[in-house]
């Protein structure tokens, strides 16, 4: 009766510990297929919650593909080739104005300035726009949004654009900074690496931001359509909430660590480099500090594009942004 009993003990606590180590396995890993427009410094918070494990503490696992333009990305998103894209809300705008059923919904934006600067061949530590007329810039291609930008902030200068300034719109994204390192131009509008990049060569000297001089804008935000929104409601939180915890984490930390944290996404780049261009983006408050879309910065956005002549119609604000994800992940 004794060795019974023994077994019985055996067996009972065996039993126990199965049941322990089951209760403390981890709930497997989800997989998220993010699309991002391009692969930018300008996105640095992403690559930080990427980095830093936040995406991983929400149960997360990011797949990453880039789009290499926001109609690309929105491709990727409605032919389900991808759960989340990250790119500019003039598509989702665009897309919603087609009259399309299943039309994507911005649920928490990144970036809330325009992330390109205005180069000159010399320095000028007293720029105004008015020193742009009669000059030639090197500009972007028409209906894009660096263009549309560009051409708002000449027109709020009481600048009309190519007639008291000429703009080059003819050239691809990347040949723009070579074009004018080879003297195209009295200025060029560029992005970085670019813009940092011609000033290490002393080829030219940022002399003012458009993302400044603009306002605040939804440059880019992470948009998914309706339907896997409401399907996957946990996932859009959890994303959300790493969103939120990187931008924190990049609000209260210095260039030069966040540069060092986003190396890995950009071994090709110089670290030095890197921490210049983040402490420009970072100085000009070019990144949210949180994830909720604000109504006002849909609404500026939509004057460049009706400004720029390619808006349709307005698009109501609460059909293409739901802020409740974002609302929740800041609480």
């Amino acid at each position: 009766m004794k060795k019974l009993g023994w077994i019985k003990c055996i067996t009972f606590f065996l039993i126990f510990l199965l049941l322990l180590c089951t209760g403390c396995q981890k709930k497997e890993t989800e997989i998220i297929r993010l699309n991002e427009v391009v692969h930018s410094i300008f996105y640095a918070p992403q690559y930080v919650a990427m980095e830093k494990g936040f995406f991983k503490e929400e149960g997360l696992e990011i797949e990453l593909s880039i789009g290499w333009g926001a109609d690309k990305s929105m491709t990727a998103l409605v032919s389900k080739n991808a759960d989340i894209a990250l790119m500019g809300t003039e598509a989702s705008i665009y897309v919603y104005n087609q009259g399309k059923e299943d039309y994507v919904i911005n649920f928490a934006q990144l970036t809330q300035k325009a992330g390109n600067f205005l180069v000159a061949r010399e320095p000028d530590s007293t720029f105004t726009w008015e020193k742009a007329k009669g000059k030639t810039i090197v500009g972007g291609r028409p209906g894009g949004m660096p263009q549309m930008v560009l051409e708002y902030i000449l027109k709020q200068n009481e600048i009309q654009p190519f007639e008291d300034v000429n703009i080059i719109t003819n050239l691809q994204f990347n040949a723009t900074a070579g074009a004018f390192i080879g003297g195209t131009g009295d200025y060029t509008v560029e992005f970085e690496p670019a813009a940092s990049t011609i000033e290490a060569e002393g080829a030219g000297y940022v002399v003012a931001s458009l993302g400044t001089a603009s306002g605040n804008v939804p440059y880019t935000a992470y948009a998914a359509t309706q339907e896997y929104i409401e399907k996957n409601p946990d996932r859009i939180q959890r994303f959300t909430n790493a969103i939120y915890k990187a931008q924190q984490w990049v609000e209260e930390n210095e260039p030069e660590e966040i540069a060092k944290v986003i190396q890995p996404h950009f071994a090709e780049t110089d670290l030095d480099l890197i921490t210049t261009i983040v402490r420009r983006y970072k100085d000009q408050g070019s990144w949210s500090l949180n994830p909720v879309f604000e109504k006002e910065s849909l609404d500026l956005l939509q004057d460049i594009l009706e400004m720029a002549g390619e808006l349709e119609k307005r698009v109501p604000y609460e059909d293409i942004v739901n802020t409740d994800f974002a609302h929740q992940a800041i609480k």
